[in-house]
């Protein structure tokens, strides 16, 4: 069995994933958090995670923006 060490960087990088994810309201992010009622874009009071109630929310409804169409802009 092989043990993983978990390393500073490996954490910083974790923790910077869900504030980039949080910050422009991606995935999980995209919606409000039923279980801890924080609002959309903000991170989920349990460090590091998702609660399952908010990435179902996500799941059943997700949204279709994406980069695409903020670069494009609205047809006319």
């Amino acid at each position: 069995m092989i043990a993983v060490l978990p390393s500073l960087a490996a954490d910083a990088a974790h923790d910077a994933a869900h504030e980039t994810a949080a910050r422009f309201r991606h995935g999980a992010y995209s919606v409000p958090c039923p279980t801890c009622h924080v609002p959309v874009g903000v991170l989920c009071l349990a460090r590091r995670s998702v609660h399952a109630a908010r990435r179902g929310s996500y799941l059943r409804n997700p949204k279709s923006d994406g980069l695409v169409p903020l670069l494009v802009g609205r047809a006319r």
